[in-house]
């Protein structure tokens, strides 16, 4: 389990994240949420540590993340930043292969071949497994990325804001990918994301934040309704749920209908 404990981080005198103690349960899809600035991926980033707190603890297992070398702990969490950029010319198959680096430090094993062809298997990516990276669709791209931070085989997965600019198709491809690992395989998924129907449909856990605290969290159920969006966001929210999930509508909320 990761946890964090009266956690603060602060860039200079802007104050970003302000007494966080917040826990994540293993094994399900926790959905970072709230409006811009709130804070989501700054404690996303201390999670990987990419950043570090200003004050307070994050634990990993009970254990302190800055306790545990850098190489173990990437063989237990793997971070997938927004928008990842590179200039080398790569192949998808030689791009994922970069997520067996903690282990194999490049020298790739019959292990890490296996792990790199489960992870394009995984995300069916078998027809572009040559093609090179920068001559995919945004959409194709993320997909790549995402089977390169599946190849690290870590229990625990960081996502931030996956779904960005992804058309439809590609965003519901990869909650289902992400939704399939933690059902199949019992992976750990904590994912920042805005679109809050993509957030209520597919996760078990929803973290919602605003100013740099914990605004509500808890199951899906407990944190998808009116009262609790609408102070989050500062808007209108009509709830409506059937068979299928959860529909948030805030573009035209009408009060005619019968609210959650």
């Amino acid at each position: 389990m990761i946890s964090l404990s009266h956690v603060y981080k602060a860039y200079g005198n802007q104050q970003v994240l302000n007494d966080v103690s917040i826990e994540f349960p293993p094994g399900q899809v926790t959905s970072l949420i709230g409006p811009n600035g709130a804070g989501k991926t700054t404690l996303l980033m201390l999670i990987a540590r990419l950043q570090a707190p200003t004050r307070g603890e994050l634990k990993l297992g009970g254990r302190s993340i800055a306790s545990i070398p850098i190489r173990d702990y990437a063989k237990q969490v793997a971070t997938l930043r927004q928008a990842p950029e590179f200039n080398l010319r790569l192949t998808v198959e030689e791009l994922v292969a970069f997520g067996r680096f903690p282990y194999s430090r490049g020298n790739l094993t019959a292990a890490d071949h296996q792990a790199i062809d489960e992870a394009i298997t995984f995300l069916s990516l078998q027809a572009l497994r040559l093609s090179y990276i920068d001559e995919l669709s945004g959409g194709q791209r993320q997909m790549a990325f995402l089977a390169m931070t599946i190849a690290q085989q870590t229990d625990y997965l960081l996502l931030d804001e996956p779904l960005n600019n992804l058309d439809m198709k590609h965003a519901v491809l990869i909650m289902r990918a992400l939704r399939r690992l933690c059902d199949e395989q019992g992976r750990t998924v904590i994912l920042v994301v805005h679109d809050i129907n993509f957030a209520a449909n597919y996760s078990d856990h929803i973290v919602a934040m605003k100013r740099g605290a914990v605004h509500c969290h808890g199951p899906v159920a407990q944190v998808v309704n009116e009262a609790c969006l609408r102070d989050l966001f500062d808007l209108d929210f009509e709830i409506l749920r059937s068979e299928q999930g959860f529909v948030c509508n805030y573009f035209n909320p009408s009060t005619s209908r019968e609210l959650i």
